[in-house]
């Protein structure tokens, strides 16, 4: 191989034509689209896997718009790196009249002090934003600086993607056009891949490399697996088995076996799995699957996302396995769930259904004359801090969403709520 870059550097996209997948998002009505036609550029976050384009779309914004493109990783900059980039952005706006574009890449990374470090130029207009993240805006940029910003999710990268961008490559790029490789089994190429774009490009520059010197270079499952048969049984955080995994994980904690559940953590943690994505999902899993069968695992499971969030790898590990103990051998119950599943159903059904006059708010006197509140009873105004009135629609009147499940928890909430309502309440 005679190449200085690799293959997924020497073929990024010049133009938005070149640019593959992600429909969604770039249709010709989308947002980024008119952006780019009124050059009013908002500040955005592009959050998706790796290796579906989101370095290449910040790229091509910036050269659609002509602008000055400043980029920094958030795995190597500082707070100090922030302020000396954004000065040096807003010396740029000030003299050119265009707003600079700052694009951060794993801006996920960045902590709160670094994060809160480009509210000031973000706001001010001093400079455009795009951060990209492989995690989930919600949980890991600070709100201040989210509200500002749009996201836009990238999809994953199918079949279909993967397989054009080996034909693109292969048009595009002088070395491989030459040598004109073909592809007779795509199966362990994509599976290795793990829908990673990059992951796909790299692979593929190594194998057809391997085998030029043999004449005509053709793909075969053999071949992909003769490069690298060790990466078959790693542990790929972005790939299938990174969802198999915690799917396994999550169904032995449901299925209250204390032994896989720890084994299918091992696997993770062994894979370099990121911490506050198992901590994440072990939050789920106490709501989803234990509940109101024992509501403390619920404070359990949060207690250990904030814990494993201070302390990182490797001591975060013993957290996970005593949250990852104590929610496997919990008692068990799925009527929260359920319930609120049920309640949707209805929503979708009925949808917009009048409140009760007397459930009405009543802050102003025209509210009141129209009967907003009026025969409204107050409950702690009653014995026990309880009476009986109707709190649903007109239309729904007796209808059970929620149903006590078999276990000593929900039995006192069924035994609770019958004394109140009587026997029929959840019928």
């Amino acid at each position: 191989m005679n190449q200085d870059k690799p293959l997924a550097e020497r073929i990024r996209p010049n133009s938005l034509e070149d640019y593959i997948g992600q429909p969604s998002i770039l249709h010709e009505n989308s947002m980024i689209r008119r952006a780019l036609k009124t050059g009013l550029l908002p500040s955005f976050i592009l959050w998706g896997p790796p290796g579906v384009g989101k370095t290449s779309l910040a790229n091509l914004i910036s050269n659609e718009l002509d602008r000055p493109f400043y980029t920094l990783s958030a795995i190597a900059s500082g707070v100090k790196d922030v302020r000396e980039v954004i000065q040096k952005a807003g010396e740029k706006h000030l003299f050119r009249g265009k707003s600079p574009i700052l694009f951060i890449d794993e801006i996920h990374r960045f902590n709160k002090g670094q994060q809160d470090s480009l509210l000031g130029a973000v706001e001010r207009g001093d400079i455009t934003l795009i951060g990209a993240t492989t995690e989930n805006p919600s949980f890991e940029v600070i709100p201040a600086l989210l509200s500002r910003c749009q996201v836009f999710t990238l999809d994953p990268f199918g079949e279909k993607e993967l397989k054009e961008l080996i034909h693109h490559a292969i048009e595009k790029d002088p070395w491989l056009n030459a040598l004109k490789p073909k592809v007779e089994e795509w199966d362990a190429l994509l599976r290795l891949s793990g829908g990673d774009g990059r992951k796909l490009l790299n692979l593929f520059e190594l194998i057809v490399s391997h085998f030029q010197e043999e004449g005509e270079v053709v793909v075969t499952n053999a071949r992909v697996k003769s490069i690298s048969p060790e990466k078959l049984a790693r542990y790929d955080k972005t790939g299938d088995q990174h969802y198999d995994i915690i799917s396994a994980f999550i169904k032995s904690i449901r299925g209250s076996d204390v032994q896989a559940s720890l084994y299918w953590l091992a696997r993770m943690i062994e894979g370099g799995e990121d911490v506050k994505f198992i901590a994440r999902r072990l939050i789920i899993s106490a709501s989803e699957d234990i509940g109101l069968a024992n509501p403390t695992a619920l404070v359990m499971a949060n207690a250990c996302f904030e814990a494993v969030e201070r302390i990182g790898w490797p001591e975060s590990r013993i957290i996970l396995s005593q949250t990852t103990i104590y929610l496997a051998s919990s008692a068990k119950s799925n009527s929260a769930y359920k319930a609120i599943g049920e309640a949707q159903s209805i929503v979708k059904q009925t949808r917009d259904l009048p409140v009760p006059n007397h459930l009405k708010n009543a802050p102003t006197k025209l509210m009141k004359d129209l009967g907003h509140g009026k025969d409204y009873k107050y409950s702690h105004d009653f014995p026990g801090n309880f009476v009986k009135q109707e709190f649903l629609p007109e239309d729904l009147k007796k209808t059970v969403v929620y149903r006590p499940a078999e276990n000593d928890r929900e039995r006192q909430i069924h035994r609770y709520l019958s004394s109140l309502w009587g026997d029929s309440y959840f019928s």
